[in-house]
């Protein structure tokens, strides 16, 4: 079944339900100008989606249970870039950031994230081919409404 059900704090969800429960396809738009559109399963982001933030940050890629977790790109509004691995929300596991200048840092900023910061310096090209695929996924799907 497909609807729109607003939320008493303004949010706004349009897309499918389930026995009362957002799940499959659909669109939130929160009440701070943020917005989902992605999948849901029970309630929560789960499975692709895109996040676009008030402040036009965005993440691309898989959520499980509401939160970044899999892979993904996340893109700072001022173009800074994560491409990599998420677990629980965080940036954690293999990844690589570039700066809005196309730079990565030198040292370069690639390897191993734990808790948001770069413990150990490798090679993550498969984490990073796996992050763009995600989002690319996450971009087939997404249906503006």
């Amino acid at each position: 079944m497909k609807g729109t059900y607003k939320y008493p704090d303004g949010s706004e969800y349009t897309g499918d339900w389930q026995e009362g429960q957002r799940h499959g396809y659909g669109v939130m738009k929160f009440q701070d100008g943020s917005q989902y559109h992605g999948i849901f399963d029970n309630g929560f982001c789960q499975g692709s989606g895109i996040m676009i933030f008030c402040d036009n940050s965005r993440f691309e890629g898989d959520f499980e249970d509401g939160k970044f977790h899999g892979f993904g790109v996340f893109t700072r509004s001022d173009g800074m870039k994560y491409e990599g691995e998420f677990k629980k929300g965080t940036i954690s596991g293999q990844g690589l950031v570039t700066f809005a200048d196309g730079s990565h840092g030198l040292p370069r900023n690639e390897g191993i994230f734990e808790g948001n910061k770069l413990v150990q310096r490798c090679r993550t090209q498969s984490a990073i081919q796996k992050a763009r695929q995600a989002a690319d996924k996450a971009k087939s799907h997404q249906r503006f409404t």
